[in-house]
């Protein structure tokens, strides 16, 4: 049996409903191969984040040289990327492996409000990552920080997902599930010839640790098993749907959504 490869750069979360964990379970439930590179370690559960290790850069590059030289990698994602240090070790192996399918998810905040980006690293991943990414994912925070203004109707949405076009990205998705007082979830796609809308029921739920990761990580799988662009943000989004609606009531804070939802009791 002969899988595709897909690429993980991320940081771990303990708890295991987002990071690391949360990518390679959604790209085994996609039918990918998963290899990884961790940025960071992190002592995490559902209420917060109560430590952050970053991982040397020379060892975070090591790790990307050595599944990418061996497996290959048919699609990569980023996630937990803390620094500028790291922004740019990451950005340099990309380029320098060809990863032509980058997926960045600009994570800048975790689930139980721990900051996972410094302030300062802002600016490089703006000016170095987002210029190579095939789909850019931010949500509404982290759309607002990478573009300095506030985000709120759906037209400024369609715009941010332009500018973010402009910025480099070959294609954004401006997810709107922090969009208030919506029913339905809106995420705007735009790919720098057309806006398209991805619309799915907000499903009422405290359990949405490791969203952000596991929508990003389904489109680099299926980027990875050959999707376009809009085909594979489509695929992601059904994806997260069920994922959220088969959410796991685990701990005492969010809980996490469930990439394994086809799994039942029993096997």
């Amino acid at each position: 049996m002969k899988l595709p490869v897909a690429l993980t750069i991320a940081g771990s979360d303990s708890g295991g409903g987002a990071g690391i964990q949360a990518d390679l379970k959604t790209f085994a439930a996609l039918g990918v191969h998963g290899v990884s590179a961790i940025t960071a370690i992190t002592a995490q559960n559902t209420t917060g984040v109560t430590d952050i290790l970053e991982l040397p850069t020379s060892l975070i590059r090591e790790q990307i040289r050595a599944v990418v030289e061996d497996l290959g990698a048919q699609s990569a994602k980023t996630g937990m990327l803390s620094s500028a240090e790291i922004i740019a070790t990451v950005t340099d192996a990309i380029t320098q492996y060809r990863v032509r399918n980058l997926v960045v998810d600009p994570v800048m905040v975790a689930k139980g409000g721990a900051r996972l980006l410094r302030d300062d690293a802002v600016g490089a991943l703006r000016r170095q990552l987002v210029p190579l990414a095939a789909i850019v994912t931010p949500n509404l925070p982290e759309a607002e920080v990478l573009l300095g203004r506030g985000i709120v109707s759906l037209e400024e949405r369609r715009q941010a997902a332009r500018d973010l076009v402009a910025m480099g990205a070959r294609a954004a998705v401006v997810k709107g599930g922090h969009a208030a007082d919506e029913t339905v979830v809106t995420d705007v796609f735009f790919d720098g010839s057309q806006i398209v809308e991805l619309q799915a029921e907000r499903i009422e739920t405290r359990n949405t640790h490791g969203s952000g990761c596991v929508f990003s990580a389904a489109i680099a799988a299926w980027l990875a098993r050959g999707a376009e662009p809009l085909d594979a943000v489509r695929e992601a989004k059904s994806f997260i749907t069920q994922a959220i609606a088969n959410s796991l009531e685990l701990g005492h804070g969010h809980g996490p959504v469930n990439p394994m939802f086809a799994l039942r009791d029993g096997g």
